[in-house]
Order: C-alpha cells, then structure tokens, then sequence
C-alpha cells in the first residue's frame, strides 16, 4: 500500500512540474502593446537562447544620451534556426535595428517583429500563431 501511495505521489508531482512551463507561456496581448510600436537602435550585450522564447539584450542610447538597457523577446530557438537565426548569429558589440511593440508595463522589454544585422539583412524575430499585429495565424 505505501508503494503505491509513493508511486502515485511520484507521478502526481511530475505532473504538477510539466505544467509548469505551460503556465509561463502567455500571448502577445497579454504582456505587450500593440499600440506602442518601437524602434530600438541598439548594441548587442547578450542573446539568451531559452524555451518558449529567446531574448536579446541590448544598450539603447537615448536622445538624453543616456544609456538604458533593454530586453527584446523574440521567437522559439528552433522558429529561429528555420529562419537562419543561430545563438551566435548576434555576438555581443553588434549594432542591430529591432522593430517591436513595447511591455504594456511601461518597462524596457519589447516584443521583437524584426531586427536588421550591420550587414542589412533583416531577419523575423516572432513566431507563427503568436496573436501578434497583422499576425494571419491568429483568425483576425
């Protein structure tokens, strides 16, 4: 009987913790704005190549010309890899153009749509069905 309240527990539990990346993931209009489109010319610091999304983080120069940091979510690693986007693609002291919507928080974080590399390619950050702006997959 104890052997099988332990497996029960067991299975329970890990059931409990594969719901937990489920519960992180979110929609677009739940964190970002639409309303607010942003244009961010920036240097890379960092790409953080993480599940469900990956993350660019650059400095912005302001028109005070202050420095602020700001964080930019982009697609999943694997939506990235299909497009040609690879970890190493944006090596920190790149300068970069990220085209995106701003954290309807008001913090420094964007949802990214696209970003253009020194060399002028420009490559789609988002990924498909995301309920973003003019996003088709959405039934809009």
């Amino acid at each position: 009987m104890k052997r099988r309240i332990l497996s029960i527990s067991i299975v329970a539990l890990g059931l409990l913790f594969a719901a937990g990346p489920l519960a992180a993931h979110h929609a677009f209009t739940a964190e970002f704005d639409a309303q607010q489109p942003v244009t961010l010319h920036g240097t890379v610091t960092k790409v953080e190549w993480t599940n469900p999304h990956a993350w660019i983080n650059l400095d912005v120069k302001g028109e005070d010309g202050q420095v602020v940091a700001w964080r930019v979510e982009a697609g999943a690693p694997n939506a990235l890899l299909r497009r040609g986007f690879t970890k190493n693609y944006l090596p920190p002291g790149s300068e970069i153009v990220v085209q995106g919507f701003r954290a309807k928080d008001g913090s420094n974080r964007a949802n990214g749509s696209n970003v253009t590399t020194p060399d002028g390619k420009k490559l789609f950050l988002g990924s498909s069905g995301t309920g973003s702006p003019d996003d088709k997959k959405d039934g809009k």
